[in-house]
């Protein structure tokens, strides 16, 4: 299932419709409906650059999962982010969500051998976090950088450059899940050299869903 820059668009889950929240230890007041997180994170407007795709989550995990795609149509860029939720809580995670992800972005040379841009690629992430306004807990992660050149038979491939930062958090807040969806897209733009849009200005998104 894929969705391009789609623009307030819901799209149907491939979930069967469950009551989650059935033997839930905590009040209904406090947190919001798994379903309804989807929805959310599903309706996000995302700009034209981007294609999300869902796929399979994670099964063993957590007792409820929902895990997505994103790339650059330049495809410089990928990443993945999974959403866990465990009503009884996991070690470490300091709440009941946990946000796992992935962001991978070709760089040039000298970004790639800058020795702060590890520390560079971690300040986005918070940076994101903070744009959207998202409260978490426990955050950690690694932030890698590779340079490869290649010899003989592969001597005529270019010297690449990537950059790479593996991050999770605890979100806080149930009904503000899909602003940590939001940020790390941010940080995947950051990370493939997207110029940023200007405050005022209305991204250009695609309609078009293929399944």
């Amino acid at each position: 299932m894929r969705f391009q820059g789609v623009n307030s668009c819901t799209i149907a889950s491939r979930l069967p419709t469950i009551n989650w929240w059935a033997n839930y230890p905590y009040p209904m007041a406090s947190v919001k409906n798994f379903d309804e997180i989807l929805a959310d994170i599903r309706s996000i407007a995302t700009r034209a650059e981007l294609i999300l795709e869902e796929i399979p989550a994670p099964q063993k995990l957590a007792p409820f999962a929902y895990a997505m795609t994103a790339d650059t149509q330049d495809e410089i860029g990928t990443a993945r982010f999974v959403l866990l939720h465990d009503p009884a809580g996991q070690e470490g995670w300091g709440g009941d969500f946990r946000c796992v992800t992935f962001v991978r972005a070709e760089v040039d040379q000298e970004m790639a051998s800058d020795p702060m841009v590890a520390n560079v690629g971690w300040s986005w992430l918070i940076e994101s976090l903070e744009k959207f306004g998202c409260s978490y807990v426990q955050p950690s992660g690694t932030v890698t950088r590779v340079a490869s050149s290649s010899f003989g038979t592969l001597g005529e491939r270019a010297d690449d450059s990537e950059l790479e930062v593996r991050a999770s958090w605890t979100p806080t807040d149930s009904f503000a899940i899909a602003n940590h969806v939001r940020a790390w897209l941010d940080l995947l733009e950051r990370c493939a050299g997207l110029e940023p849009i200007p405050d005022g200005v209305t991204p250009l998104t695609r309609s078009n869903l293929s399944q």
